[in-house]
C-alpha cells in the first residue's frame, strides 16, 4: 500500500515564507544569473549601438568630402548603420527580470541579430574595399554581441525554463496577496454600506408605524369600514341583478348601434352604471329608483316582443327579476342602505379632522418615498460591491488551485491554501 502524502495547509503569507525557503537554493541563483546575463546583453547592445553611431559619423564625413570613389559606398554604409540603430532601439530591455520578460527580450534580440547578419553578408562586400577599419571594429563588437546572446539564449532555453513554474508560482502568490487585500477593502466597503442602510430602514419602519397609527384613528378607520361595507353591498347587488346582466348588455348594444329601442341617453347612462357599479346607480337614482323602473318597463316590452333575442331560460329569469323589482319593490331596502352609507361617507370626507389626518399622511408618505429612494441607492451600491466581491472570491479560488497544482508539480508536495 502507498503511503498517503500529507497535505500542508497554509495561509497565503505562510505559504509565501515556506516557498521562499523551499526555493531559495534553486530560484535565487537562477534569478541572479538571469539579471547578470540581462545586464551583459544590454551592455553588448549598447556597445553595438555606439559602434553603429561611429559608422554613421565616419560615413557622413566621407559623404561630405564628395569623393566620387567613396561616395556611393559611404552612403550605403550610412544608410545601413542608421538601419542597425533603428532596430536596436526597438529592443526593450526588461527592468523586472522574469522568465517571460527575459524570454521576450531574448526573442527580440535574436530577430534583430538574424536580420542584421543578413544585411552584413549582403552589404559589407559591396562597401569594400573602403571603411576596412570601421567594418573590422564593427564586426569585432558584433561578434562579441552574438557570443553574449548565445550565452543568454542557452541559459533561457536550458536553465531558466526549469524554474519557470516556480517563478510563476511566486508571482501568483504575490498577486494573491494583493487580491486578498483588495477583497478585504471591498468587504469593509460592504459593511460600511450596510451600516449606512440600517438607520434608513429604521426611519422607514418608524414612519410607516406612524402612518399605520394615523390610519387606525377614528375618521380614517371609520371611512375604511364604510368603504368596505360599500364594496360588499356593491357585490351583493351584482348578485341580485345577475339575471338582468345579459338583457342590459343587449339593450346597451341596441341603443348604441342605432336601433335605439326607445332608450334615452340618461337611461343608457344608468344601464351602464347598473352593469358596472350597481351601488352607485342606486345612490344616484331618486327614491324608489324611477329611472331603473322606466328601464325595466321598456325591458318588459322587449322581452314580450323578443326584441333582444334572449334564450328562453335567460328571458324567463330576467322576467322574474324585473317583476320582483317593479311589483314588490325588492330593491327599496338596498337603496335605503346605499344612500345611508353614502351619507356617512360624505360626512366623514368633509370632516376637518380627516383633512388634517390626510395632510399628515401625505407628509409621512412623502418622507417614506424619500427614504426608500435613499435606500434603493444604497442597495444599488451594495449590489455592485457584492458582485465585485463574488468575482474576486472566484478569482481567488481559481488562483489558489493553480498555485497548489504548481507547487505539487515543482516540489512534489501537496499544499492547501486556507
Amino acid at each position: 500500500m502507498t503511503e498517503t502524502q500529507t497535505v500542508l495547509t497554509f495561509t497565503i503569507n505562510e505559504l509565501k515564507q515556506w516557498l521562499e525557503k523551499q526555493t531559495s537554493t534553486t530560484l535565487t541563483p537562477v534569478q541572479a544569473q538571469a539579471k547578470k546575463l540581462r545586464d551583459e546583453m544590454n551592455n553588448a547592445l549598447l556597445s553595438l549601438d555606439e559602434i553603429c553611431k561611429s559608422l554613421v559619423d565616419n560615413s557622413t564625413k566621407e559623404i561630405e568630402k564628395r569623393n566620387m570613389k567613396v561616395y556611393n559606398r559611404a552612403r550605403a554604409l550610412n544608410k545601413l548603420a542608421h538601419l542597425f540603430i533603428d532596430r536596436l532601439k526597438k529592443i526593450n530591455t526588461p527592468e523586472q527580470v522574469t522568465y517571460d520578460s527575459l524570454s521576450k527580450f531574448t526573442s527580440e534580440t535574436q530577430k534583430t541579430l538574424l536580420v542584421t547578419e543578413i544585411d552584413i553578408k549582403n552589404w559589407f562586400p559591396r562597401i569594400s574595399p573602403f571603411f576596412i577599419m570601421d567594418r573590422r571594429k564593427f564586426l569585432t563588437v558584433y561578434e562579441k554581441t552574438k557570443q553574449t546572446f548565445a550565452a543568454l539564449n542557452d541559459f533561457v532555453t536550458k536553465e531558466y525554463v526549469k524554474t519557470k513554474t516556480l517563478e510563476e508560482t511566486m508571482q501568483l502568490v504575490n498577486d494573491l496577496q494583493a487580491l486578498e487585500d483588495k477583497l478585504s477593502i471591498i468587504q469593509k466597503d460592504i459593511q460600511s454600506i450596510r451600516d449606512e442602510r440600517t438607520p434608513i430602514e429604521q426611519e422607514i419602519a418608524n414612519i410607516e408605524q406612524k402612518i399605520s397609527e394615523l390610519k387606525s384613528q377614528g375618521p380614517i378607520d371609520q371611512l375604511n369600514a364604510v368603504n368596505a361595507e360599500i364594496e360588499n353591498l356593491n357585490n351583493e347587488l351584482k348578485v341580485v341583478l345577475r339575471h338582468l346582466q345579459k338583457p342590459f348588455i343587449k339593450m346597451q348594444a341596441l341603443a348604441t348601434s342605432g336601433g335605439g329601442g326607445g332608450i334615452t341617453p340618461d337611461q343608457l347612462r344608468m344601464i351602464n352604471l347598473y352593469l358596472d357599479v350597481p351601488y352607485q346607480a342606486l345612490v344616484s337614482d331618486k327614491n324608489n329608483y324611477p329611472t331603473l323602473k322606466e328601464i325595466l318597463e321598456k325591458l318588459s316590452v322587449m322581452l314580450k316582443e323578443d326584441t333582444l333575442k334572449l334564450k328562453p331560460d335567460k328571458a324567463r329569469k330576467a322576467e322574474q327579476s324585473l317583476t320582483e323589482i317593479l311589483n314588490k319593490n325588492s330593491l327599496t331596502a338596498y337603496q335605503e342602505k346605499t344612500k345611508s352609507l353614502q351619507a356617512q361617507k360624505e360626512q366623514l370626507l368633509s370632516s376637518s379632522h380627516l383633512d388634517e389626518i390626510k395632510r399628515n399622511l401625505a407628509g409621512f408618505q412623502e418622507q417614506v418615498e424619500q427614504f426608500k429612494a435613499r435606500k434603493a441607492s444604497v442597495e444599488a451600491r451594495e449590489v455592485v460591491k457584492q458582485n465585485e466581491q463574488n468575482s474576486l472570491q472566484e478569482l481567488l479560488s481559481n488562483r489558489k488551485r493553480i498555485i497548489e497544482k504548481n507547487v505539487y508539480a515543482a516540489l512534489n508536495k501537496k499544499v492547501q491554501i486556507a
